[in-house]
């Protein structure tokens, strides 16, 4: 918490109480209030160019803040009908989330440090930002998210907002007289909200309960995390780790690597309505910095499992809407591709349709993607149902009474 405000002295050459009230007291009560108002601010739809759209009307704190639909892409802009291009990710669990690296190495907490795991970290789909504050700018400059023309209009609207008083309070009077350092404390309040672990990373779910002895998996969850673990099945914790780290830290479900799974083409983007337009995820278009790296091309940052069962879209394309089609792609993807995929003008299947041809040997292959047309899938359907069964295991909020 002190580095929360220490790095706001920093930023903002903070008003005397946030330089001087060093006391641990003093600390607290100051980080709990800017928490509040990064909680305030999270919801307040004066913070975008049209006056209605929040943080929360995308990432909503009843979702795991997750979007609260089943639209591929949710609509903002400034008449609140732009489509954006990727789906809305959950925001939950993202403090365990390393700085974006191309060449990660594993903590002796977390494995084996001696392996390179390539691109790994970030906050969004493509690991372009590190910080909750430089996340939060992103939606809030962008023209079919929370449509603000700049920073300075952000600025302007916060005076004239119910939120204005505590601004003032934490970050002194004057704070509105430079744009600047008014939007760097707005950005750095939400920064902060999303620190909090009863709203950010409770761990409050059935399998937190069961790795701390509370409680047994029913037969159905307990062969489902069985497959889930599997080489040779489901082979989900390849990525989406279930074991707590070497430290006896919680499973975060993910490894925050980079991954291109080959998900279908999704014609709900209207961006997608252009042959020519490709979400080539690390590579671009919303990422720059490795344009040139084919190598890193249709590869998209591995998002938690946890909560998963609240969604109501998958993938950074939003192309799945249930979890029985999550399992069914994974495990169909190479043995009926006819079933996923469109098909081409000579009638064969256009495997891998959301990818220019040039990047689709970067698609995984591992296990459950190893199969052939004709194979059987790596998991039954009655193993898929046992993989789902755990997968709901994982929602936050588990009491023994539910």
């Amino acid at each position: 918490m002190a580095a929360i405000l220490a790095g706001l002295s920093a930023l903002l050459g903070a008003a005397p109480a946030l330089a001087e009230d060093n006391t641990r007291a003093a600390v607290y009560s100051r980080v709990r209030e800017l928490t509040e108002l990064g909680r305030a601010l999270f919801a307040d739809p004066a913070l975008s160019g049209s006056g209605k759209i929040a943080c929360a009307t995308c990432h909503d704190p009843h979702f795991a803040y997750g979007p609260p639909n089943a639209l591929a892409v949710q609509l903002g802009g400034l008449d609140g009908r732009q489509p954006g291009l990727r789906a809305a990710p959950s925001l939950r669990y993202l403090q365990a989330a390393p700085a974006f690296t191309e060449h990660y190495f594993d903590s002796e907490d977390e494995g084996d440090p001696t392996v390179d795991n390539g691109p790994t970290g970030g906050l969004t789909w493509d690991g372009r930002v590190d910080r909750g504050r430089d996340q939060a700018r992103i939606p809030l400059l962008s023209p079919f998210e929370m449509a603000n023309a700049d920073e300075a209009a952000v600025a302007a609207a916060a005076p004239h907002s119910p939120e204005a008083p505590a601004l003032r309070r934490l970050f002194g009077a004057a704070i509105f007289a430079d744009k600047q350092k008014a939007f760097a404390a707005i950005v750095s309040a939400l920064e902060a909200y999303e620190q909090s672990a009863p709203d950010f990373y409770p761990y409050t779910s059935k399998y937190d309960a069961y790795l701390a002895g509370q409680v047994a998996l029913s037969d159905q969850e307990a062969r489902g995390l069985a497959l889930f673990n599997d080489e040779t099945k489901g082979n989900c914790a390849h990525c989406h780790r279930s074991a707590r780290g070497n430290d006896g830290s919680a499973p975060q479900f993910t490894d925050f690597g980079f991954n291109a799974v080959g998900v279908p083409r999704n014609p709900a983007i209207p961006a997608n309505g252009e042959a020519a337009w490709f979400d080539l995820g690390l590579c671009g278009p919303l990422r720059t910095d490795f344009r040139d790296r084919a190598d890193y091309c249709g590869q998209f940052r591995t998002p938690t499992l946890r909560n998963i069962a609240l969604r109501q879209t998958f993938f950074h394309n939003g192309a799945m809407h249930t979890l029985e089609q999550v399992l069914d792609f994974y495990v169909e993807r190479d043995t009926d591709p006819g079933k996923w995929y469109r098909r081409a003008a000579d009638g064969t299947v256009d495997k891998y349709d959301d990818l220019p041809a040039q990047y689709r040997a970067n698609v995984n292959v591992e296990p459950p993607f190893d199969r052939h047309p004709g194979d059987a899938p790596a998991l039954t359907p009655a193993e898929r149902a046992d993989i789902i069964a755990f997968l709901k295991t994982l929602t936050d909020g588990y009491s023994a009474g539910n």
